[in-house]
């Protein structure tokens, strides 16, 4: 029952649930022609159509109810993007389960964890991923069956999988004749576990509801602006809160699909984005950079490639410049998180900043944007007061919306709503126009004598250094002020970095006592499984470090 009042006069309007099913619906009946390109695991290249896809997720929809899958059962993906893990994304909440997308850079401890927490009844997975299958099946305790997304011929034979099943079996022995069937769009669709970089993974569940309006909204102009005039390569991945909706709103949208399989190294990209002349594209930094590089090396343009949105974490400057001035293309800085589902925000120009400076346009554009309508947001102090959006004032960064969770699967970590609106842990400012950007995580702002520094402002500055690669900033200890910024640093292949230069560049940029007490040099960050830098291994490596006395 509703909560809300009822008025006298209800509105005569026809009444269906808002049901993932009816995205892949539309996208075969209004453009079943348009392509579903994938790059296979097999090394080959697939193409099939909309049409086709949506025949393939019936029949899978049949074999899932065949195996006793019913509403509300969880069924786990292990899976790289491609043509039959978009098939699952349809199967199995189009039929009333819970689409589990596993996330394979996690431990397969944690792996283990999280099938059993969710308690998956059907695994299906990649031939890539046998290993880990193979590994963690005797402690998967809830799973009836795994699923090897393959054709016979490639199943192994030597039983180290229980109650192995072959995808492509399963497609051949049922018929495409299948009513997706409707029930209440609140009905959970789809579930995604946070990254666990501190504790358990906890899983967010997301409803039909919440996602088929994530996806009306992520496709909006000023949001991720995709369109049928579209070929869209989500490079990030499937199994990362559902590739940003990317899944989702392509079809919605009648947007060719590029999906690039587990070949994301910047020459394999780069092939993929020129035969399939991709339009738009989004991931995280990290890909980006190798996609650059690779490009610079080798003296390429791109043919069709206009925009790309870059989210996970902040964009560098400097590669924001590359792709705009360059290579001419579209930056979309995007900000959100798995409780999201993921959209929060973009980072698109108001008709009012057209007449700014190309380098007044290109400062609100390295924010994280402003809300798309479903998200509203706030920045608290530490009392949870309300502060000013004056650009200048930051603080605890709070949002609530139609898509964003009021709790974790299961309860998990309790009650952890602020008086309605969701903590993102994100240390943040919010301007007079909306535009909200991202200082620090709370967990990685550094306290210097009381006073915040926020770690991406200096990143930034030392990744439009020359020869830096990659930059991290970390607190350190100080015995006058607890803790004072130290720079890590990887430098490019063959560059020679003066310490004394790099720091001497900060002048003018921020505050002079922001400035890193000192810069180290390592051959490589520490990534988590969603590519970010984990910066807890950072801080716990150099722990007992000792900065230089004055």
């Amino acid at each position: 029952m509703s909560a809300y009042p009822k008025s006298p006069l209800m509105g005569q309007m026809m009444s269906k649930p808002l049901l993932i099913s009816s995205i892949i619906e539309h996208a075969d009946r209004h453009f079943g022609g348009n392509e579903i390109v994938s790059r296979r695991v097999e090394g080959d290249i697939h193409r099939y159509t909309y049409h086709d896809c949506h025949s393939r997720a019936k029949k899978l929809a049949n074999a899932l109810q065949q195996l006793g899958v019913v509403l509300g059962d969880r069924v786990a993906t292990l899976a790289w993007n491609g043509y039959r893990h978009m098939e699952a994304y349809y199967a199995v909440s189009g039929s009333g389960a819970v689409l589990h997308t596993i996330n394979p850079r996690l431990y397969p401890e944690q792996i283990a964890y999280i099938v059993n927490h969710a308690e998956d009844q059907y695994l299906l997975f990649d031939i890539t991923f046998l290993p880990i299958i193979q590994a963690i099946a005797k402690h998967c305790t809830t799973v009836k069956g795994f699923v090897m997304m393959c054709d016979r011929d490639r199943l192994p034979t030597d039983g180290s999988v229980p109650n192995l099943l072959c995808y492509e079996d399963l497609i051949a022995a049922n018929s495409d004749q299948f009513i997706w069937p409707l029930f209440d769009e609140n009905s959970a669709s789809s579930l995604c576990y946070t990254s666990g970089t501190t504790g358990n993974p906890k899983g967010a569940l997301y409803s039909h509801r919440s996602t088929v309006l994530h996806s009306y909204a992520s496709a909006m102009p000023d949001a991720l602006n995709v369109s049928a005039r579209d070929a869209v390569l989500p490079v990030v991945p499937m199994f990362h809160v559902n590739a940003w909706g990317l899944p989702y709103s392509a079809p919605l949208s009648g947007a060719k699909l590029v999906f690039p399989g587990p070949h994301m190294d910047g020459k394999s990209l780069y092939e993929l984005f020129e035969q399939e002349q991709v339009t738009f594209s989004a991931g995280v930094p990290t890909i980006w950079l190798g996609l650059l590089n690779y490009v610079a090396q080798n003296n390429l343009r791109f043919s069709s490639f206009k925009r790309t949105v870059i989210g996970g974490s902040a964009c560098p400057p400097s590669m924001m410049k590359t792709l705009r001035h360059t290579y001419g293309v579209e930056v979309i800085h995007a900000w959100g998180m798995t409780e999201m589902s993921p959209l929060g925000t973009t980072g698109t120009l108001q008709a009012k900043h057209m007449g700014l400076t190309d380098a007044q346009q290109e400062a609100v554009l390295l924010k994280q944007g402003h809300a798309v309508y479903g998200v509203d947001m706030k920045i608290v102090d530490d009392a949870g007061a309300e502060l000013p959006w004056d650009g200048i004032t930051y603080g605890n960064l709070l949002v609530k919306g139609e898509w964003i969770i009021h709790s974790y699967f299961k309860q998990e970590g309790g009650d952890i709503l602020e008086d309605g609106w969701f903590p993102t842990g994100d240390v943040a400012t919010i301007d007079a126009d909306g535009y909200m950007q991202i200082t620090d995580r709370s967990k990685d702002v550094i306290k210097s004598g009381g006073e915040w520094i926020g770690t991406i402002d200096l990143e930034n500055v030392a990744m439009s250094f020359p020869g830096v690669l990659q930059a991290a900033c970390i607190s350190v200890f100080h015995p006058k002020w607890d803790e004072r910024p130290l720079l890590v640093v990887v430098k490019k292949p063959d560059a020679e970095i003066d310490k004394a230069a790099l720091l001497q560049f900060y002048e003018g940029k921020i505050a002079k006592w922001w400035t890193p007490d000192d810069v180290v040099f390592i051959d490589a960050l520490p990534l988590g499984a969603t590519g970010k830098i984990q910066k807890n291994k950072l801080r716990e490596q150099f722990k007992d470090y000792k900065l230089p006395t004055a």
